[in-house]
């Protein structure tokens, strides 16, 4: 008796539709209100679709002005004492607080970019410009911008082909963040004088994979997943991964690929290193 009333329940939506009647959300049946009411109802969530739009562009707005204008005078003012461009501070440990409010002011203002980011491709807020974009350039790109932090922690930057990397159909501005992202958290989670390699192939169905390899602890394969939801890190009980940030690079790098129609995907095991590898349209 029970399987009939579960059968009955189940019955197509769309099939009462076609007969005239409509179901609301209690299972209720209702005479349908016609194609006017429907269309109503569907430029109705068009409207508020766009309206919330419009929210999120005002709010990300507001916040990149609001937070990263007070931020950029922290980070210039402190530089400037550190630097003593204007004469001595006095004690040597008033510069070396100088330094500290500089270097937080950095990573504050790194936090606040990621945040605004994924706020904006979470809420397909974005202004992406897909065009044909040199690999081998954006990738020395992104080299220099890392090369005082490999510096300071030790670690090798290897690119065996770069001349020969394939071209790829990406934002500019996207494509960077995306292997900065990349290359900084391998860098990150390498060992002194260890080595991040960056390769890239033309692969099946004209995409280009980026692949970037640490040789870090790594993180076991169970629990990759997670190192894709914001705020989430490998480290803890479970995971081995222990880093900088607060884990929004790698669901960055998630969302941008997806947006520039290409994927990202993980490849670890425990005390192997982590190597990530970017798909993307190649041009």
């Amino acid at each position: 008796m029970s399987q009939t009333a579960s059968a009955d329940a189940s019955f197509p939506a769309d099939e009462l539709a076609e007969s005239g009647v409509e179901v609301d959300s209690r299972g209720a049946q209702r005479p349908s209100e016609g194609p006017t009411a429907t269309f109503r109802r569907a430029a109705a969530r068009a409207r508020r679709k766009a309206a919330l739009d419009d929210q999120k562009r005002s709010f990300l707005r507001m916040v990149s002005h609001e937070l990263r204008t007070p931020l950029n005078a922290v980070i210039g003012f402190s530089e400037i004492l550190a630097s003593e461009l204007y004469g001595p501070l006095g004690s040597p440990q008033y510069k070396e607080y100088a330094k500290l409010v500089h270097e937080s002011g950095l990573k504050l203002l790194k936090l606040v970019n990621q945040i605004v980011e994924i706020a904006r491709l979470e809420g397909h807020v974005t202004d992406l410009d897909v065009a044909a974009e040199p690999l081998d350039e954006a990738v020395e790109d992104v080299m220099a911008q890392l090369r005082a932090e490999c510096e300071a922690r030790g670690v090798t930057l290897s690119v065996p082909d770069l001349a020969a990397m394939p071209g790829v159909l990406a934002d500019r501005r996207g494509l960077r963040t995306i292997l900065s992202n990349l290359m900084q958290n391998a860098v990150a989670h390498s060992p002194r004088d260890g080595a991040v390699t960056i390769a890239a192939e033309r692969v099946a169905g004209g995409m280009v994979e980026i692949s970037i390899r640490d040789q870090g602890e790594g993180v076991d394969a169970a629990d990759l997943p997670r190192l894709l939801r914001p705020f989430e890190q490998g480290g803890g009980a479970s995971l081995t991964r222990t880093g900088e940030g607060v884990g929004l690079g790698l669901p960055i790098v998630d969302l941008l690929t997806r947006a520039m129609n290409g994927s990202l995907r993980l490849k670890s095991a425990s005390g192997h290193g982590l190597t990530a590898i970017v798909a993307l349209p190649g041009s």
